[in-house]
């Protein structure tokens, strides 16, 4: 009987990459949202 190991490619990401990605993604998303809260305020208070 034998049994099949799969062998994972262990490499690890720079925590300051992830922060770095997650500010490039972040900081546009912020900025469609808080414009998108800002023009849809001005149909319901006039």
């Amino acid at each position: 009987m034998s049994t099949d190991e799969t062998t994972a490619d262990t490499t690890t990401t720079s925590p300051i990459l992830i922060a770095l990605a997650w500010l490039m993604v972040g900081i546009p998303l912020a900025y469609g949202l808080w414009q998108t809260i800002d023009r849809a305020s001005a149909l319901f208070t006039g």
